[in-house]
């Protein structure tokens, strides 16, 4: 692996991720998927901060809800905690005061075409782009949560022309160990759910769902215009060399 083993993690996991799946798509994948067919705006370098689709267990079957990335606990005087909480450790997340209630009884499922992960070699930050061999959808396991706007402050940002008092849905990301997939990218990897596991994990009482066997995923460097945020569009998804 040369460099690339050596490399240092530059960003922890998971911190950006694609989302162009369509409602067909989804529809075609979730039987229980409830709702009138809807547009969903394809992203291609979604970051922590924005609204991401979301799928979540409602009175008659699946829904899905455009809720904030970076979960905010109802305790929570400040939302700037969300961007600490982007992300939950799947082994931890049960006992964890910023993550428990979730785990216990408000969890979801984020579709995904792809994440990014970095790395680093000399101060050079190296996207990557992974996704399933086969190109289908990945399903990441998260949790969400209520947050009420109790301070005037906080409207501000993400927040701006809310109201005190308005309910926020917020969620975060579960992780796990990663796979000889990932392994030499990063350490973690989000959880990944298959269809088959989809209305236990919404339902039913939680369980830490088994790891992604191997050989599923591809890594392929991007180009650098991934590092800001601010470019999202489809080109950034093309391969390119990489640098380290």
């Amino acid at each position: 692996m040369g460099k690339l083993a050596e490399s240092r993690y530059a960003c922890r996991m998971c911190g950006r991720f694609v989302q162009s799946i369509t409602w067909r798509e989804l529809h075609e994948l979730l039987a229980g998927l409830t709702g009138a067919p809807v547009e969903l705006k394809p992203r291609y370098n979604l970051a922590p901060g924005q609204d991401a689709t979301v799928i979540r267990a409602g009175a008659e079957g699946f829904q899905l809800d455009l809720l904030h990335w970076g979960l905010i606990p109802p305790w929570a005087r400040d939302p700037a905690i969300a961007f600490k909480l982007i992300n939950a450790r799947v082994e931890t997340a049960a006992e964890k005061p910023s993550f428990r209630n979730s785990w216990r009884a408000r969890r979801c499922l984020i579709p995904a075409n792809g994440y990014y992960e970095w790395t680093s070699v000399g101060g050079i930050r190296q996207p990557w782009l992974i996704r399933r061999r086969d190109e289908a959808p990945l399903f990441l396991a998260g949790l969400w949560e209520n947050w009420r706007i109790t301070e005037p402050a906080s409207l501000h940002g993400r927040f701006a022309g809310r109201q005190v008092g308005e309910q926020v849905e917020t969620f975060t990301i579960l992780t796990t160990a990663a796979n000889e997939d990932v392994e030499a990218i990063n350490h973690r990897m989000p959880v990944l759910l298959h269809p088959h596991q989809f209305e236990s994990w919404l339902t039913d009482a939680p369980a830490v769902p088994a790891a992604e066997q191997p050989g599923q995923l591809t890594t392929q460097t991007v180009d650098v215009r991934v590092n800001d945020p601010r470019n999202d569009d489809p080109d950034c998804l093309l391969p390119s060399l990489s640098l380290l």
